[in-house]
């Protein structure tokens, strides 16, 4: 999924900070509903309360006194009306039934405690409110058989309709309007939640960070190993998990030195076996009078020696023990221009650097080489352009060759590899140019690559970081 964090830090966190996003949503819609649940309940014992006092002190006092005193306490959210006799059996549009209603009755008949006609129903829109209602009873309450209504009550909240027969035969009706709060958001309960989220998930943050730490310092240690096997072992220390990992991680880096050293060690020997045979041909080829034969025993002699000596460099390409130090990369390149220039070939340079190169020196001036040579001898000419910045120096060698198919642009990195199937030395080498080019640069943090210039020929990218990792 595209949306999807690509580190482990990311999505971790997102799936902890997602999952407490939806944990706090249910808490805060399940308290919401504790909450209304609660304050009906409330709200609708205490209407139901008063309602059944009214009606007591209504059986205690005479019609007259009846009228004054429902006026008096006909005030929104109880609205009463008098009724001398018996009302309508359909009370209004509405409903006697649900959760609602029977919980109002029920309190409404244990605070009345005998035995009473009570009849309640829920309206959405209380048809006692609307506007035509004081119309059409206008009559009735100018002939003194029903007491105005009172207020017209608020919109919103539960209304119920209570009809409750006295102790004399005539019947009071109540309009109540009960409160429901879910439309008004608790800001306390929403602030609590709130904090709790935002603490909640900045200890998420420093948890999966504190977690997956130890997993940038494994990455970064590998990384940094392909440039220096000699680098400092990892501290072994923190969970176990990750103690284990250090560990692990500290014995493949002490068996790769071994083994690299070894083998080093082993071409070496052979490289100082094979120069005493090699010593004693060349003399040898000196007592020959055919001045042919001993020619071409001479450049063969050469080219051994020539091999062994570079499959050395190659097999100590890795090795940055050299001290790193500044260099003026363009006091090397103008060095190298004259050598080459001495040998007859041309090579120009463009561009020029702004601050000194921290790097091994020889081993850089090898990588430098190597490419020139490989441009010289396929392509003649050599141009070399300089593009620096301060995080990265940029040194593209281009030559004037016939250039490379692209099949074979990362295949001539390979150790011994070389394009002409006749391994002729005159015109391949011994394949290890730009193998040792390219472990000199990655040992250094950069790289080399190839790519064919469209107008001709082959360009070498060497990318060098100014910012060590």
């Amino acid at each position: 999924m595209r949306w999807l964090p690509k580190s482990l830090f990311g999505r971790l966190a997102l799936i902890l900070f997602g999952g407490l996003l939806i944990a706090q949503l249910l808490s805060a819609a399940i308290n919401f509903a504790e909450r209304d649940r609660l304050i009906f309940r409330a709200s609708g014992m205490q209407s139901a309360q008063r309602i059944a006092d009214i009606i007591k002190l209504f059986d205690s006092l005479n019609p007259v006194d009846r009228q004054r005193i429902a006026g008096i306490l006909s005030v929104p959210p109880l609205v009463v009306t008098l009724t001398p006799g018996r009302p309508p059996d359909d009370p209004g549009e509405g409903s006697s039934d649900g959760a609602p209603v029977l919980l109002f009755s029920t309190v409404l008949r244990a605070a009345l405690g005998t035995e009473r006609e009570i009849r309640v129903t829920q309206n959405e829109a209380d048809a006692a409110w609307r506007p035509g209602y004081f119309r059409e009873r206008r009559a009735e309450i100018a002939a003194g058989r029903m007491s105005p209504p009172g207020q017209r009550l608020p919109p919103g909240g539960l209304h119920f309709q209570t009809q409750v027969r006295l102790f004399d035969g005539s019947w009071v009706q109540f309009n109540a309007r009960v409160p429901q709060e879910a439309g008004n958001l608790p800001w306390r309960l929403m602030l609590t939640l709130l904090v709790i989220l935002v603490a909640v998930s900045l200890l998420t943050l420093v948890a999966v960070r504190w977690v997956t730490r130890p997993l940038h310092v494994l990455a970064s240690a590998a990384d940094e190993l392909g440039r220096d096997i000699n680098r400092p072992p990892l501290p072994e220390y923190g969970p176990l998990e990750v103690q284990r990992a250090a560990r692990a991680f500290n014995t493949m880096q002490t068996r790769l030195v071994r083994y690299i050293e070894d083998r080093t060690r082993i071409l070496a020997a052979m490289s100082h076996d094979l120069k005493t045979p090699i010593t004693r041909l060349r003399l040898r080829a000196e007592l020959l009078e055919d001045e042919e034969l001993r020619q071409r025993f001479e450049k063969d002699l050469l080219e051994m020696e020539t091999m062994v000596s570079q499959t050395l460099d190659f097999m100590r390409g890795l090795d940055r023990r050299e001290p790193m130090q500044p260099i003026d990369i363009m006091a090397l390149l103008e060095s190298l221009q004259a050598d080459n220039a001495e040998m007859g070939r041309s090579m120009s340079i463009e561009g020029s650097t702004t601050t000194p190169f921290s790097g091994a020196p020889q081993l850089l001036k090898r990588c430098i080489t190597n490419l020139l040579d490989n441009a010289l001898t396929y392509g003649q000419r050599a141009r070399i352009s300089i593009e620096d910045s301060s995080a990265e120096l940029l040194i593209r060698i281009r030559d004037e060759g016939p250039g490379l198919p692209d099949s074979e642009l990362e295949k001539v990195f390979e150790p011994f590899y070389r394009l002409e199937s006749s391994r002729n030395r005159s015109t391949g080498g011994t394949g290890l140019g730009l193998s040792i080019a390219r472990n000199i640069a990655q040992a250094l943090g950069g790289d080399v690559h190839l790519r064919n210039v469209p107008d001709g020929g082959l360009e070498a990218l060497l990318s060098l970081p100014r910012i060590q990792r």
